[in-house]
């Protein structure tokens, strides 16, 4: 049932009356509101809260269980579930709550993993992890979670730290910064309900990258390591769900960020993203080896790589390392020549790759692109030609 301007009144009233402090007439308030519009979702979260505020457990625990159905119907799977995982803490979920919401948002039987063919029809509610894995999965996921809440100015992840978790803003909103010179915090993002960060430290078992702070009430869903494996171990889609978020992210943030990629149309980057290989690779390992024809197109997210020439007579030069952002492999590509040097992990690497069917059906066929990267090939050559000189 639609949300009536009657009871729309009687929550803003009922909200004024819980800003005073008067959470007894702003639960009386919420609840008329609810008289007045049974399916009222927001209502039925809002008495659900003020009643765990107001110490009326078995109640708030009910009351959170009817919120979680009546934010699937409303097909919001985030607030659904945090709602579901709230009522379990209370300990009082109603066994059936958490598979109405597995029947309404699960990946269906017989959908194929971990491809999520099947959210093109449902795009509604499409959630990261959790729509791409099946009911029992669904539910044990569900029953892995945790609810946090955070206000104003409260500090969720900090970049450098340790990280062991992945979260999901249900409602609020925060603003991720980042160092820059001077350690100064640099503001690069603002995120809102829906919104999920933290999953390169979850995956990688990295150092978080920046730092994400609240700028209003906000609610989130956690998502932390030790669970998640628990779970997996049990229903191996999760795992499989996880990576495949993990890889999509990269490719996605790497294909709207690097000056290599803006220019290209959605639908192509989309079409790329679908064949790019996340690849971890250890210090020490050779991904292309000179002389040797080149088999892909490498992108490098995190670590170094060394780059040598071997000399006929014996001297090998060392070049420029590679950096995080760097590309390398397209020179071969480009020219079909073999690879024209060496390059090595120096440290623990995190790779996109690209094999060379897919660069040349994806970059080569784009005039503009291929000029870029021809024009960074020809740097690196003469990069090259200078070092052997010296």
């Amino acid at each position: 049932m639609a949300d009536t301007p009657h009871a729309r009144s009687l929550k803003a009233q009922a909200a004024a009356l819980a800003t005073e402090g008067k959470l007894e007439a702003a639960l009386a308030g919420y609840q008329d509101a609810l008289r007045a519009s049974p399916g009222d979702a927001e209502g039925h979260q809002r008495v659900a809260e003020l009643l765990e505020w107001l110490e009326r457990t078995p109640e708030a625990a009910r009351a959170y269980d009817d919120a979680a159905l009546a934010w699937t119907q409303a097909g919001d799977l985030l607030r659904a579930v945090a709602a579901a995982v709230l009522s379990r803490g209370l300990r009082g979920a109603r066994p059936r709550t958490v598979l109405t919401l597995a029947e309404r948002f699960a990946r269906p039987p017989g959908a194929l993993a971990p491809t999520f063919a099947w959210l093109a029809e449902r795009p509604d509610t499409h959630v990261p992890v959790l729509s791409g894995v099946g009911r029992e999965a669904f539910v044990a996921l569900v029953e892995a979670l945790e609810v946090r809440a955070f206000w104003p100015g409260q500090r969720v992840v900090e970049e450098g730290q340790p990280g062991a978790s992945m979260f999901a803003l249900v409602e609020g909103q925060a603003e991720v910064t980042r160092r820059v010179e001077g350690n100064a915090r640099q503001p690069v993002a603002t995120l809102g309900p829906g919104d999920f960060f933290g999953e390169v430290a979850l995956v990688s078992e990295g150092p978080r990258l920046a730092s994400v702070e609240v700028r209003q009430r906000s609610v989130l869903l956690e998502f932390k390591r030790e669970a998640l494996s628990r779970v997996s171990a049990a229903h191996p889609e999760v795992d499989a769900a996880v990576q495949d978020f993990y890889q999509r992210r990269l490719v996605e943030n790497l294909l709207r960020t690097s000056p290599l990629f803006t220019q290209l149309s959605p639908t192509l980057k989309q079409a790329m993203s679908r064949e790019f290989d996340l690849r971890a690779i250890p210090a020490g390992q050779v991904l292309l080896t000179q002389g040797q024809p080149g088999d892909a197109f490498y992108l490098l997210l995190r670590g170094q790589c060394q780059l040598s020439l071997s000399q006929p007579a014996g001297r090998t030069v060392a070049l420029p390392e590679l950096r995080e952002g760097d590309v390398f492999g397209e020179i071969s590509l480009l020219l079909d020549k073999p690879v024209s040097a060496t390059v090595r992990t120096k440290t623990a690497c995190v790779v996109l790759r690209l094999e060379r069917a897919a660069f040349e059906r994806h970059v080569v066929s784009q005039p503009g692109l291929k000029g870029l990267l021809m024009r960074m090939g020809t740097e690196r050559l003469q990069q090259t030609a200078k070092a052997l000189i010296v």
